[in-house]
């Protein structure tokens, strides 16, 4: 079944603003929006895919050193807002101390298992290295918390068509094994733009259950 890809476009082609970062649950605004969280190994792309993603150059902040985000980033998409897309810290790696890559844990923990509004986490994956790791970790965390998520392949456009499929094959069929995950892989390029239309389609379905905007 062919995906309508134009709602989604036509919203993230609205107003999408940044809202706040938390440092700690306390300070995240009430559960009042379906949430989509992006979750990632540090330098996987996610600040440059969110910027695809919402037409914008410099909405997510990006950076050459790992573990830049340290917060959970909030960003409020239409006017007025329909859902929220929470940019989560790197996981993985992290040019910081021990005690504050502790604390960026127990947020992260303590969000995925707590946020009633949470409707999908995005794991980004890195199509040059396929899953970690580290990845299962944070796949084994949402397994348990029943949280669903969907892995979403970054830098695309780096490797060659044939070790995307190799990727995609081998991503997906362990994607399959795995309880909260949604099965469908998509590969994506915030350089080319790959992909991106199928990524906002796939935000909206999750944030609204299947249904139209």
């Amino acid at each position: 079944m062919e995906i309508d890809l134009e709602p989604a476009r036509r919203l993230f082609a609205g107003p999408v603003a940044f809202q706040l970062s938390a440092p700690k649950l306390e300070f995240l605004p009430p559960a009042d929006l379906p949430e989509v969280a992006f979750a990632g190994r540090s330098n996987v792309g996610k600040s440059s895919l969110l910027n695809a993603l919402t037409g914008r150059s410099a909405l997510a902040r990006t950076s050459n050193t790992p573990g830049r985000t340290q917060e959970l980033n909030l960003f409020l998409v239409g006017e007025p807002p329909v859902l929220r897309l929470v940019d989560m810290p790197g996981y993985g790696y992290a040019e910081a101390p021990k005690d504050v890559v502790k604390q960026w844990g127990r947020l992260v923990n303590d969000y995925l298992r707590g946020r009633a509004t949470l409707k999908r986490v995005l794991v980004l994956v890195d199509s040059r290295h396929g899953l970690k790791p580290v990845d299962r970790e944070i796949m084994e965390l949402l397994d348990k918390a029943a949280v669903s998520y969907q892995i979403v392949l970054t830098k695309a456009d780096k490797v060659k068509p044939t070790a995307l499929a190799e990727v995609l094959e081998s991503v997906g069929a362990e994607a399959r094994t795995r309880p909260a995950a949604y099965p469908a892989i998509l590969p994506t390029s915030s350089e080319t733009k790959a992909g991106i239309p199928e990524l906002r389609a796939a935000v909206v379905s999750a944030a609204f259950d299947g249904a139209d905007l």
